[in-house]
């Protein structure tokens, strides 16, 4: 059975561009609730242990440099069948490859920076979420 949550990052480069607002609209019109939510910016550190998992692939230095370059929205959402669901609704990693009216379409300047995080499966929903987030940061 398909989890219920997901965790999403808005990244620097589209908080930047101030796509916040629109980028949390497509998520409530697509059906998502916002479980927990914050305004941060992560250090090099905190970005490379976020993304401790690429830590031996070439572009994990250029990853997190990137992901601690400004402020990110970090995101729990609730939606029944979450990770699949949340992953439709922002397409392929590669803008020039997601389909029209997924919020990478809209919103990505690359593949690098392409405006938003989301989970890739319930396990690392779970713990990416557990990364951000106690659960009393959750409602």
């Amino acid at each position: 059975m398909a989890g219920n949550i997901t965790f999403t990052m808005i990244k620097p480069d589209a908080v930047e561009a101030n796509n916040i607002g629109p980028i949390l609209a497509m998520i409530n019109k697509a059906g998502f609730r916002i479980l927990a939510m914050k305004y941060m910016r992560l250090t090099k550190a905190q970005a490379g242990q976020f993304y401790e998992v690429h830590k031996e692939r070439p572009f994990y230095g250029e990853l997190t440099e990137y992901m601690s370059s400004g402020p990110i929205v970090a995101a729990v959402l609730v939606k029944d069948n979450a990770v699949a669901d949340y992953r439709k609704l922002i397409g392929a990693t590669d803008p020039s490859k997601a389909d029209e009216g997924t919020i990478r379409k809209l919103f990505a300047k690359s593949i690098a920076a392409n405006a938003v995080h989301g989970s890739d499966s319930d396990e690392n929903a779970n713990i990416e979420a557990d990364f951000f987030f106690s659960k009393l940061e959750r409602f």
